[in-house]
């Protein structure tokens, strides 16, 4: 019988492409992986596994099971709620990957009706970027990510859906002292201090390209993973940022102007398609849509 976290794993190497790359995902380690890779490879007396240089990829057949297992995954999540509902009350793990500024603008809220409305359910929460979350949805590691669609580098196809959530505008974040009213020209910050995001994260991508387009390379002074740092320090006087509309925490005080050339994302929940909809996800997704007006958002989309 096929051992199901065994074809767990085999599923994060076709998606994530390293035995290294699992094994972090997993939290074991590389040896480990490839040993219980070689026991599903002699569970199934078929060779999933070659190597290629100092690297393993999948067989053909390797492929093929990796791609069902991510079927046979999802349907046995699905038996499992199936079973724990049978009282007709949503029930079970659902696992929501969003990034930074939706956690606390869409997820806490959400989760927090849930748990007075649907107290059967168990919602674990990760912090995923968007190019990662949509990778983490295909390899089965989360349930519902919510991300945008307008910059993701994942490409998009028939095996997610999607559900739009909201409209969010990048806008330009300036100290208290250097507010102006109307769209903000970014040429005209060429000279100024940036604060900037991890490199290679979303956000630092595009503030990078908004910038180069500007016909600048912007003088970088920090870079913080956390939005609020990012505000603490622009309040401060220390830099200016950009950040998207659902980023600005009122507690701090700073100006915002909308840029010149409007910049906006779609935010989005993803699922991933191939399964029947369980009832808990089905809970989750309707939690997410009903988020009413959004601070910074231009305006919610079906909810």
């Amino acid at each position: 019988m096929l051992n199901p976290w065994r074809l767990r794993l085999l599923s994060q190497l076709d998606s994530l492409g390293t035995v290294r790359a699992v094994a972090q995902a997993a939290n074991l380690s590389a040896s480990s992986v490839s040993q219980q890779l070689a026991v599903l490879e002699a569970e199934t007396r078929t060779q999933l596994l070659e190597r290629s240089g100092r690297r393993v990829r999948l067989t053909p057949a390797g492929l093929i099971l990796a791609r069902r297992a991510r079927a046979i995954l999802d349907h046995m999540s699905t038996v499992e709620a199936e079973l724990r509902s049978l009282g007709g009350e949503p029930a079970g793990l659902v696992r929501l990957g969003a990034f930074q500024s939706a956690i606390h603008s869409l997820c806490v809220p959400a989760v927090t009706r849930l748990a007075q409305s649907h107290p059967h359910l168990d919602i674990t929460l990760h912090e995923l970027e968007p190019h990662e979350s949509m990778r983490a949805l295909r390899a089965g590691d989360a349930d519902i990510i919510i991300t945008t669609t307008d910059f993701v580098a994942q490409p998009l196809g028939p095996d997610i859906d999607i559900v739009p959530l909201a409209t969010d505008p990048i806008v330009l974040v300036l100290p208290p002292e250097q507010a102006a009213r109307g769209p903000a020209d970014l040429a005209a910050y060429a000279d100024e201090p940036w604060a900037f995001d991890t490199p290679k994260s979303y956000m630092a991508s595009l503030a990078t390209r908004l910038c180069r387009e500007s016909g600048f390379e912007p003088r970088i002074v920090c870079r913080f993973s956390n939005y609020l740092m990012a505000l603490q320090h622009v309040e401060a006087g220390l830099s200016i940022t950009l950040l998207p509309g659902l980023a600005i925490d009122p507690r701090y005080h700073v100006a915002t102007r909308e840029l010149t050339s409007p910049v906006t994302r779609t935010i989005t929940a993803v699922i991933r398609r191939g399964t029947p909809p369980r009832p808990a996800v089905n809970v989750v997704l309707d939690a997410l849509r009903r988020h009413g007006d959004l601070p910074g958002a231009t305006g919610p989309i079906g909810g």
